[in-house]
């Protein structure tokens, strides 16, 4: 079938020695065929129960993700796979994704209530790269989170690097002292509004459309660009794959 996806062998070695093994209960249906089948459902946006038969039965593909990502598994998978170690320069942003009416629960003011506390009406995606735009550290919040807000755990999770690229929405000098106390130097224009104005290497900052380029690659994911799960926990499941696919097994 045109558009199918399917993990090549050298995707599939690189993942299978990270899988949970040795687990009771009935031996799992094969975990190769039924992660290419949650990929081509994340990728092409089609409803779980639409997944090619090929894949195998869809609440298979989908009870494996909604477990897995339950369990902090696919989150896990990343952090195994990313290399990240003290570089010359990162770069950090964020990007929203809008929320499908799916996300937002079935009709009533209870269930619509609980759907908002959970973030239904959209989710920001924050994210740090490296200087070749491969995605380090993500963080998934709220739409209505500002910037500021998600940065110093984000940033504070990874190795110090040499700089630290970001818009204009992260010009707070708390955030430019946590930098300067890591040993990294602020790659940030001022905001017009300062008095007081820093150092800023224009030439440098050049360098920070490798994580537009990054979101745009993400988004070409039609699960991660509108938001259909109800659940934070498989959204940011979502997240977590297309970057393991995309960029550090490919």
């Amino acid at each position: 079938m045109a558009g199918e996806f399917w993990l090549s062998d050298r995707q599939w070695a690189a993942i299978e020695p990270l899988l949970p093994k040795n687990r009771p209960g009935a031996r799992r249906v094969d975990d190769r065929r039924v992660i290419s089948g949650i990929v081509h459902v994340l990728k092409v946006g089609c409803r779980w129960q639409d997944c090619p038969a090929v894949y195998g039965p869809p609440t298979t593909i989908y009870n494996r993700f909604h477990r897995w990502a339950a369990r902090g598994l696919w989150q896990r998978l990343f952090a195994a796979l990313v290399e990240v170690g003290p570089g010359d320069m990162q770069m950090i942003d964020s990007t929203t994704a809008k929320a499908h009416r799916s996300a937002a629960g079935g009709k009533g003011g209870r269930v619509r209530r609980r759907s908002a506390a959970r973030g239904a009406a959209g989710r920001k995606i924050h994210a740090v790269v490296d200087r070749l735009g491969r995605p380090i550290a993500f963080r998934i919040t709220p739409g209505q989170w500002g910037d500021m807000r998600a940065a110093h755990a984000l940033i504070g999770s990874l190795p110090p690097a040499l700089f630290m690229a970001a818009d204009m929405a992260y010009d707070s000098d708390a955030l430019r002292r946590f930098l300067a106390e890591r040993g990294t130097t602020p790659v940030i224009p001022n905001n017009p509004t300062r008095k007081r104005l820093h150092p800023f290497n224009a030439k440098a900052y050049r360098q920070r459309n490798v994580i537009e380029r990054m979101f745009g690659r993400l988004k070409d994911w039609r699960r991660i660009a509108t938001r259909y799960d109800k659940l934070a926990t498989n959204f940011a499941a979502a997240i977590f794959i297309a970057a393991i696919i995309t960029w550090w097994i490919n």
